[in-house]
């Protein structure tokens, strides 16, 4: 992921980390690199939204309901249009999750690099600090996703799951600053806020930009973690299939239903490769800055991220991810291999009609094993199929990926082909409607 460096421009291999061999020294890349007041500027204008992505979507199959989603009001109510399945009823989902992640430099083992979350607790957490909760987290037992992070979490003892990814800033690396505490931190804190919930929250229901707000503010007060700078894509799934999505920077989601696509997310961009970020300056970097002067990092806010509200129903996939998915498949390239999957797997079911949702589907969302999901759960095999193609394709020199299109976009005079390698992490959500009792 791209960062403007703090104190002095950065070379290009912290953007580009196969820049040495592909790229020459006399790039027009070198202009990336924002001082002060390049990034003032960028903040006063309009956001800058990846059009190309737009572009792909009007080829993918859409959905001839067209009120999946809408934009939060101005007045943070949730307005939503009935869709026919809604009407006259009150159907129950539940959310089957599960995450895939590889490292960069890393090989990726499907039986060790796999999250499945097991559903929901019958109590509210006993831990009502904050801090407390953090410091249960030990950090020798993340996940082995290098910079990149997610989290999975209840909110308080309600039906409600809250869950998203984070990727941390690399180009923090070359300050002496691990980039992963950032990212990780973020979403230890996320996760102990919802589980707490409503414990230190404001009063009234939790929003996923309530939810980056704070975990951000912990990280800034948590002396253990010195500094750096993340992306966030973050989510709060309800019972009754409304989900609400802040979006910040280049990780990114997409909604998808019955071999089509209802919605995908923009990034958010100051410029090419340059995200919007939550970031933290370590001290020793605010006192050079003081007495020598120099540029800041670019540290964008919670308030900054894009809020989406979207209708799930049963069968509906939802995929989270970081850049290292997003800068290596299309959305085109997601949408073929959930509906393979879902397909091979018998979630989806095609017909002289079109497709519909297999009645096999709740078995298939628990695997191997009774009420729990497992690595041989739908949801799971979802997510390692991403996870893997995402990994293929990043170390493949011959497949132009979507970040290699934007290179040529840019800057054409660029030999610049193949994909990305990065740091990968994809969450992915089996929607579920509950059997009538």
């Amino acid at each position: 992921m791209g960062f403007a460096a703090a104190g002095a421009l950065v070379l290009s291999n912290q953007l580009f980390p196969r820049a040495g061999s592909r790229l020459s020294s006399s790039s027009g890349l070198l202009l990336l690199y924002l001082s002060t007041s390049s990034l003032l500027a960028a903040a006063s204008t309009p956001r800058l939204y990846n059009t190309q992505a737009s572009k792909s979507f009007l080829s993918l199959p859409t959905c001839s309901v067209n009120n999946n989603t809408c934009p939060i009001s101005p007045y943070g109510l949730r307005l939503f249009h009935p869709t026919p399945q809604a009407c006259g009823s009150n159907p129950h989902y539940s959310y089957r999750i599960a995450a895939s992640y590889s490292a960069k430099g890393h090989r990726l083992h499907p039986g060790r690099d796999l999250f499945t979350h097991n559903g929901l607790e019958q109590c509210k957490s006993t831990i009502t600090d904050i801090k407390e909760c953090k410091l249960h987290k030990d950090k020798r037992t993340r996940p082995r996703s290098g910079q990149d992070a997610f989290f999975v979490s209840q909110v308080g003892d309600s039906d409600t799951i809250a869950f998203g990814v984070a990727d941390g800033v690399g180009g923090w690396s070359e300050s002496g600053v691990d980039p992963a505490d950032f990212a990780h931190g973020l979403c230890e804190y996320m996760a102990c806020a919802a589980r707490m919930f409503p414990e230190g929250s404001k009063a009234g229901p939790l929003h996923p930009k309530d939810l980056l707000q704070i975990g951000y503010k912990e990280v800034m007060q948590d002396k253990s973690i010195i500094g750096g700078g993340s992306t966030a894509c973050i989510a709060l799934a309800e019972p009754d299939g409304l989900v609400e999505v802040a979006n910040l920077g280049d990780s990114g989601f997409m909604h998808l239903g019955l071999n089509a696509v209802r919605h995908f997310s923009h990034p958010q961009t100051h410029a090419f490769n340059t995200p919007y970020q939550l970031s933290k300056t370590p001290e020793r970097m605010l006192v050079q800055m003081a007495v020598f002067g120099g540029t800041s990092a670019l540290a964008d806010l919670p308030n900054d991220a894009n809020v989406t509200n979207h209708r799930v129903r049963h069968g509906d996939v939802l995929v989270f991810a970081t850049d290292g998915v997003w800068d290596n498949l299309s959305p085109q390239d997601a949408l073929g291999i959930v509906s393979r999957s879902m397909l091979d797997l018998g979630a989806w079911v095609e017909n002289d009609a079109g497709f519909e949702v297999s009645e096999d589907l709740q078995s298939l969302v628990q695997g191997g094993s009774k009420g729990n999901s497992d690595a041989d759960s739908l949801q799971a095999k979802l997510a390692l199929a991403i996870t893997k193609e995402a990994k293929d394709t990043s170390l493949n020199t011959k497949r132009d990926g979507p970040f290699a299109k934007e290179v040529q976009r840019y800057y054409p005079d660029e030999n610049w082909h193949g994909g990305k390698p990065d740091d990968i992490v994809a969450v992915v959500v089996v929607v579920v409607e509950s059997p009538v009792d």
